[in-house]
C-alpha cells in the first residue's frame, strides 16, 4: 500500500505538484483532428487547465485561455481569423502566443495606442501528427514529439475513438500493468454480464495465467505471460508487448495494433483515446482520420447499479473497474499481491522520473533529436491472447449504432 501523501504525489496533475511537473514534459494528445472540421473550436481541460482549442482561416490549430482578456467572454464562441481567434464580443484577436493582435474601437478610436501590446491571454503550443492534435504546457524548449510508428507508418487505414473516464489517469495506467485481470474480468465477468442480460452467449472454459513478468526496456515497460498449456517458447512469453512511458499501452497485433493512451485532464477525470493502424495493402493516405466516441457505461446513483448493456466488451468492462474505485483510488487501503508486480515496478519508474525533473533533467520518452525520432517502432505479437474470441460491443454515435473496433479489442 501506499501512504497518503504517497497516493497523492503520483495522482495530483495540477501546474507545481511533482506529477504534475513530470506531465508537463510531453507534448500530450488534447483532441482528433477531426473534431475541428465541423466546429473550429473547442473546449478543453488538461492538466487541470481550462482552455479553448480552434483552428484559424488558415488552417492552424491554437490553444489559448478560456476567456477573452477584455470582459471575459467564452472563447469557445470565438470567430476564426487568419491570425488566431477574434472574441465575438468586441472583436479582440488573439494569435496562437496569446497576444492580442488587434482591439478594433480603441484602435479607431486612438490609432497610436499600445494598449494591445500590453494585453496577453494564456497560450500554448500545438501541432498535429497522425491525425491527432498535441499540446505541450512545459518549459521551453519543448521537445520533439515523439514519433511513434503508428503515427507514422505506411499502408495502414486508422481511427481514433475517445472517451472521458470520471477517474484518475493512474487506475487507468495501472491496469495496463495488470496481465491477470484480463481472466477474470475480460472472461469469467463477461459470463456474468450475458447472465444478467438473459443472453445465452458464453465464452468457454477461461484461459489462466502460469506465470507473468516485467521488463524494463527504453521506452518504459514489456509485460509477458505464459498461459495454460504454453511454454516459454511462446510469443506472448518471449514477445510481450510494451507499456510505453509515461501514458501509451500498446495492444492488439501486428496487422491491428492499437496505443491506448491516457491523458489527465485533472486528477479525476482521464481522457482515453483508442488509436488503431489497420494493415491494407496498397492503403493510401487517408485525408481524414475517422474519429468516433466510445460510450462510458454510467452507474446509477441512488442504486448504484452500472449500466449492464454496455458491459459486454473489453472497454466497458475496463471503464467499470476504474470508476468504481473511485475518482482517486484510496491506495491507502489496497493489498498488492504477487500478481500485481508490474504495478510496483511502474510506480517505482513514476517516482524516478519524477525525482529527475525535480534535479532539471529530461525524463524517459523525452526526444530532441531528430534524427532518432523518424519512427520509432516497436516490437509486438503475431497473434494475440484468446485471438477472436471476444464479440464486438456498440458505440453510438448520433443517435446511431455501429460496431466499433475498439470494443471487439482483443487484450489489454
Amino acid at each position: 500500500m501506499l501512504s497518503q501523501q504517497e497516493n497523492e504525489q503520483l495522482t495530483q496533475v495540477s501546474r507545481g505538484t511533482p506529477m504534475g511537473e513530470l506531465w508537463r514534459r510531453y507534448w500530450l494528445p488534447i483532441a482528433a483532428s477531426a473534431e475541428l472540421i465541423d466546429k473550429p473550436t473547442k473546449a478543453i481541460r488538461l492538466l487541470g487547465e481550462d482552455l479553448v482549442l480552434y483552428r484559424d482561416k488558415q488552417g492552424r490549430p491554437g490553444l489559448i485561455g478560456p476567456r477573452c482578456a477584455h470582459r471575459r467572454m467564452s472563447m469557445l464562441l470565438g470567430i476564426p481569423d487568419n491570425d488566431g481567434l477574434r472574441c465575438s464580443y468586441h472583436g479582440w484577436l488573439y494569435g496562437k502566443d496569446g497576444k492580442c493582435l488587434e482591439q478594433p474601437y480603441e484602435q479607431a478610436e486612438d490609432p497610436a495606442s499600445t494598449f494591445k501590446d500590453r494585453i496577453r491571454m494564456p497560450a500554448y503550443p500545438v501541432q498535429e501528427l497522425g491525425g491527432l492534435v498535441f499540446a505541450y504546457l512545459g518549459p521551453e524548449p519543448a521537445p520533439l514529439i515523439p514519433r511513434w510508428e503508428l503515427f507514422v507508418r505506411d499502408g495502414v487505414l486508422r481511427d481514433i475513438g475517445a472517451a472521458v473516464i470520471p477517474c484518475n489517469w493512474l487506475q487507468i495506467m495501472e491496469n495496463s500493468l495488470d496481465p491477470v485481470h484480463v481472466e477474470w474480468l475480460h472472461q469469467h465477468f463477461f459470463n456474468y454480464v450475458q447472465e444478467r442480460l438473459g443472453r445465452t452467449e458464453f465464452k468457454g472454459k477461461p484461459v489462466s495465467h502460469k506465470k507473468i513478468n516485467f521488463r524494463e526496456f527504453e521506452h518504459g515497460l514489456i509485460k509477458t505471460r505464459m498461459l495454460e498449456g504454453q511454454t516459454e517458447d511462446s510469443e506472448d512469453w518471449q514477445v510481450g508487448h510494451p507499456v510505453l512511458f509515461p501514458n501509451i499501452l500498446l495492444s492488439g497485433s501486428t496487422g491491428r495494433p492499437t496505443f491506448q493512451i491516457r491523458v489527465p485532464l485533472d486528477d479525476s477525470h482521464t481522457l482515453h483515446l483508442w488509436y488503431t493502424c489497420y494493415a491494407r495493402d496498397n492503403a493510401k493516405p487517408q485525408d481524414v482520420i475517422p474519429f468516433y466516441q466510445v460510450p462510458v457505461p454510467g452507474i446509477d446513483a441512488a442504486t448504484g447499479e452500472p449500466d449492464w448493456s454496455l458491459l459486454d466488451n473489453n472497454s466497458g468492462e475496463d471503464m467499470i473497474a476504474w470508476m468504481t474505485q473511485g475518482g482517486v483510488a484510496d491506495r491507502t487501503q489496497e493489498a498488492l499481491g504477487l500478481s500485481d508486480k508490474g504495478i510496483i515496478l511502474y510506480r517505482k519508474q513514476l517516482k524516478e522520473q519524477m525525482e529527475k525533473v525535480q534535479a532539471g533533467q529530461d525524463p524517459m520518452n523525452v526526444f530532441r533529436d531528430a534524427t532518432k525520432n523518424v519512427s520509432i517502432k516497436l516490437r509486438l505479437e503475431e497473434a494475440k491472447l484468446n485471438k477472436n474470441s471476444f464479440r464486438g460491443g456498440k458505440s453510438r454515435q448520433g443517435g446511431a449504432t455501429k460496431y466499433s473496433p475498439v470494443l471487439n479489442s482483443e487484450e489489454n
